[in-house]
C-alpha cells in the first residue's frame, strides 16, 4: 500500500483541517484538493489508478456536520485528477473515537469495521483503488480500509491525505 500526504498537520494545516471537519467549511476541500494533485506519485499508479475512495465517516457524525469531510476532499480531488469518486466502503460497526488512543488500541479499535458496499462492488473488483481521508495519524484507518477493499477484490490500494501527524524526526514546517 503506497500513502502519500501533502503535509505534516500543524500550524495553518490544523486549521484548515478543523475548519473542515469541526467549523462547518466544506469549501475548504477544494484548496486542500488542488494542492494534493500536485503530489508526485510513481507513474504506475498515475496510469492504474480507477477511482478514488473516501473513508466513510459514522452516520450520526455525518449527520452533525452534514458531510463527509473525505468525501468532498475526493470529489475536489476527483475533479483534478479525473477519477470518479466511489463510496465503496461502509462500516459494519461504530468504533469509539480515536482522538483519544494510542496506536495500538486505534489499530484494535477499526479492526474488521469496514466492508465494502454492495453498491461499491462492482467499482472496487479488479480496480487500482486510492484511498481519501482529511489526516492520517497512525494509519489505522487507512489499514482497516484497505484490508476492505482487499476483501472486496480491489488489485491494489493507495492513499492520499492531506495531511499526516507529525513523525519523530519530522522538521518543522515554516508554515507553523
Amino acid at each position: 500500500m503506497r500513502s502519500v500526504a501533502w503535509m505534516v498537520t500543524g500550524g495553518v494545516a490544523s486549521q484548515l483541517v478543523h475548519a473542515l471537519k469541526y467549523d462547518g467549511w466544506p469549501q475548504v476541500a477544494i484548496g486542500m484538493a488542488a494542492e494534493m494533485a500536485r503530489l508526485r506519485w510513481p507513474a504506475d499508479v498515475v496510469r492504474e489508478r480507477a477511482c478514488l475512495v473516501p473513508v466513510p465517516l459514522v452516520a450520526w457524525r455525518e449527520r452533525e456536520r452534514g458531510y463527509n469531510q473525505a468525501h468532498v476532499v475526493a470529489q475536489a480531488l476527483g475533479a483534478h485528477w479525473e477519477l470518479p469518486v466511489h463510496a465503496a466502503l461502509a462500516r459494519t460497526r461504530m468504533p469509539s473515537s480515536q482522538t483519544r488512543l494510542t496506536p495500538g488500541e486505534r489499530s484494535v479499535n477499526v479492526t474488521r469495521a469496514f466492508t465494502v458496499a454492495s453498491a461499491g462492488a462492482p467499482h472496487v473488483q479488479g480496480a487500482h483503488c486510492v484511498l481519501v481521508d482529511d489526516v492520517v495519524t497512525t494509519a489505522a484507518t487507512l489499514v482497516a480500509c484497505a484490508a476492505a477493499l482487499v476483501d472486496g477484490a480491489a488489485r491494489i490500494v493507495s492513499c492520499v491525505t492531506f495531511g499526516r501527524a507529525p513523525a519523530i524526526g519530522d522538521r518543522r514546517s515554516p508554515l507553523e
